[in-house]
């Protein structure tokens, strides 16, 4: 049966990495953006002269209506989804008493309610096969939690509870739920920290480096291949050991 994934915030970082690996892997692939329209649809291009089937899509995981609209013509164009990876996530520093109610907000928008709006979008279809997989991105700060990434850290726990009880809800359906939380990662996201910080981030992982986009990819491979199939419900851990 034809596999088709679905990756929000997949047209840079870690979501771009996924849809490469997972293009390799013989998925159909949505790409869902935001603002990075020329990434994306430069990763649409490069896939397609890959000879795997690809569309990049525009859609703010924020807004219900917008996402489901991405989903839909992601569908119409591809075929049912089957894998659904919530990638697309924001994160800034800030001392906690600094955090505005609408900051705090719109983290929880992006990184938790915005799962929730794929979840549902996709569901249904998963439900009609009685397949599917669901990969959640988290992050290892929603498992220990970090000092001025108060909201971040709250919101990537918040997604691994939801990944865990989605899980369990869904399993006799034969969907299964998985996350992935990795740790510090040479993205976009944490290049703002400087070379310094990066450098001293590498020192303080067992294995001496940081991660990279694809070490991430791998981990999702795993969890959406047939070689999970018992396998739902679980937080991959992918950080070098930083906090073992």
């Amino acid at each position: 049966m034809k596999k088709v994934a679905f990756i929000t915030g997949g047209s840079r970082g870690i979501g771009r990495a996924v849809a490469k690996r997972l293009a390799a892997e013989g998925y159909a692939v949505g790409i869902d953006y935001l603002q990075a329209r020329e990434q994306a649809q430069d990763l649409e291009a490069l896939l397609r002269g890959q000879g795997a089937e690809a569309l990049a899509v525009q859609g703010d995981v924020a807004d219900r209506e917008a996402i489901t609209a991405a989903i839909h013509l992601v569908e119409a164009a591809l075929g049912p989804i089957s894998l659904l990876v919530n990638n697309a996530g924001i994160a800034e520093q800030r001392q906690f008493q600094d955090i505005s109610e609408d900051f705090w907000q719109r983290i929880f928008a992006v990184n938790v309610t915005g799962p929730f709006h794929t979840a549902q979008a996709v569901l249904p279809g998963m439900l009609h096969e009685k397949r599917g997989a669901i990969i959640n991105i988290s992050s290892i700060w929603g498992q220990r939690g970090a000092s001025c990434e108060t909201a971040y850290s709250a919101s990537k726990a918040a997604l691994i509870g939801l990944t865990r009880s989605l899980a369990m809800e869904l399993a006799p359906s034969g969907i299964r739920v998985n996350c992935v939380a990795p740790g510090v990662i040479r993205t976009d996201m944490v290049e703002v920290l400087g070379e310094e910080t990066l450098s001293e981030l590498a020192e303080q992982t067992p294995m001496g480096r940081l991660g990279t986009p694809e070490d991430i990819a791998a981990a999702v491979a795993f969890l959406a291949g047939d070689a999970a199939s018992f396998i739902t419900g679980q937080v991959l851990t992918a950080d070098g050991g930083f906090i073992l």
